[in-house]
C-alpha cells in the first residue's frame, strides 16, 4: 500500500465544514472513511456515518461539542444525515450516531421535545445492483435495527427521504449530483460556501477509485467536471485528504481509464500468438485473463485477480458500445474479439 498522509481524527476544513475520520483505516478505506459536519451552528448536517466502529462515536461527539460556536438549546445537534451510497463503511455507523444524538439531547434536560434527524439517500434500485454485491449490502439490516423514534420518517413513513439529481438541500443550499458508476446510488454534494465538491468514493484523496459500471462511471466523472460550470476546484473525498486541484484530478481519472481502454484494444487487435506469453499461441482469441497476465506480467501475481475485474469492466463497456463481442467462456475466461466495424480508437466521452 502506498504511503498515506497522516490525517487527524478531527479537522476543520473551513468555516462551514469539519471532517471526522471514521476510525477504520485499511487497504481500501485509506486513513478511514471521511464523514463531514456541515454548518456553523446547530443543527448541523452530517454526511455519512462511518463503518460502525465504536471508536468513531466519541470522536464525533467531541467534534460536535467543539464545533459549535453557539448552541441553540431548542435545536438538536444534527437535523439531517446524508448517506452518499450503500457501502457498509458509509452506513454501518448510523445506529450509533442516532443513539449519540439522543444522548446529547437528553443531557440538555430541556422541556422541548427531541427532533430526530431526517435521513437522506438517493434511492437504490436493487434490480441494477450487481448480485455479487448483495451479500455485502448491510443497509437492509441497518434499517431494521433503527428505533422508530430515532429518526424522522419521510411523508410516506419510510426511513429515507429520497434525494434526487440537481436537488438543492438544506439551509446551506447543498446541491446533489447523482454520480452512478462506483455504485448505482452514488452522489456528490456541492458545498457553495467553500466552492467545493464532496465526491464520496467517486474520486479519492489518494490512489484511484473502484467502480461497478465503467460506462456510467466515466459519464459521472464528466458530469462532475461540468458541474456548476466548473465553479469549484476543491474536492472533499470520501477517503483521503482534501484535494486542491480537483478538476485536474478528475480529468486525470478520465484520461487514465481511456488510456487503459486503448491498451486493451491493442491486445484484441492482434493475434494472441503475438503476445509475449508462449501459452497464448494455443488461443484463437484473447481472454480477459490472458490480457491481464500479459499486461500485468511485471506486477506481482497477487494483483492479477483485482486487475482482471477492472479489465472485465472495460470489456463490458466496449461490448455495450458495440466495439467488441464475447466469443465464448465466462468470467475471467471469457474470450473476446473486436467487431469488424472498428478501425480506429473508440470515441471519447
Amino acid at each position: 500500500m502506498e504511503h498515506l498522509e497522516t490525517l487527524p481524527s478531527v479537522s476543520r476544513l473551513s468555516e462551514h465544514v469539519v471532517r471526522v475520520l471514521g476510525q477504520n483505516p485499511g487497504k481500501f478505506t485509506l486513513q478511514g472513511t471521511n464523514t463531514y459536519i456541515i454548518g456553523n451552528q446547530n443543527p448541523y448536517t452530517l454526511v455519512d456515518t462511518g463503518e460502525g466502529r465504536p471508536e468513531y462515536i466519541p470522536v464525533l461527539e467531541s467534534a460536535l461539542r467543539e464545533t459549535a460556536k453557539s448552541v441553540n438549546s431548542n435545536e438538536p445537534d444534527i437535523s439531517d444525515i446524508i448517506i452518499s451510497h450503500w457501502h457498509p463503511d458509509h452506513v454501518n455507523g448510523l445506529p450509533g450516531v442516532l443513539s449519540l444524538l439522543r444522548k446529547l439531547w437528553d443531557e440538555r434536560k430541556t422541556s422541548v421535545p427531541f427532533k430526530p434527524p431526517r435521513l437522506h439517500k438517493f434511492p437504490l434500485d436493487l434490480r441494477t445492483t450487481p448480485t455479487s454485491h448483495s451479500a455485502h449490502n448491510t443497509l437492509p439490516s441497518i434499517i431494521e435495527s433503527l428505533l422508530a423514534d430515532s429518526y424522522t420518517p419521510n411523508p410516506k413513513g419510510h426511513v429515507f427521504h429520497d434525494l434526487h439529481d440537481s436537488q438543492t438541500f438544506g439551509a446551506w443550499d447543498l446541491r446533489v449530483l447523482h454520480t452512478p458508476g462506483h455504485t448505482t446510488d452514488s452522489i456528490c454534494l456541492y458545498v457553495p460556501q467553500d466552492k467545493a465538491l464532496y465526491t464520496a468514493d467517486n474520486v479519492l484523496g489518494q490512489g484511484t477509485a473502484v467502480f461497478e459500471d465503467l460506462a456510467a462511471y466515466l459519464a459521472s466523472l464528466n458530469s462532475m467536471l461540468q458541474f456548476t460550470g466548473g465553479a469549484y476546484d476543491t474536492l472533499y473525498p470520501g477517503h483521503g485528504p482534501v484535494v486542491s486541484n480537483g478538476k485536474q484530478l478528475i480529468d486525470g481519472y478520465i484520461k487514465h481509464r481511456l488510456e487503459r481502454e486503448a491498451q486493451i484494444l491493442k491486445f484484441l487487435e492482434k493475434a494472441p500468438s503475438e503476445g509475449p506469453d508462449p501459452s497464448e499461441t494455443k488461443l484463437r482469441n484473447w481472454t480477459t485473463w490472458s490480457i491481464v497476465t500479459t499486461m500485468y506480467a511485471a506486477y506481482p501475481e497477487s494483483l492479477w485477480l483485482p486487475a482482471a475485474h477492472s479489465v472485465d469492466l472495460h470489456l463490458k463497456k466496449l461490448e455495450g458500445e458495440g466495439v467488441v463481442r464475447r466469443v465464448s467462456g465466462e468470467g475471467k475466461d471469457t474470450a473476446w474479439e473486436v467487431m469488424d466495424i472498428l478501425s480506429s480508437p473508440p470515441v471519447n466521452f
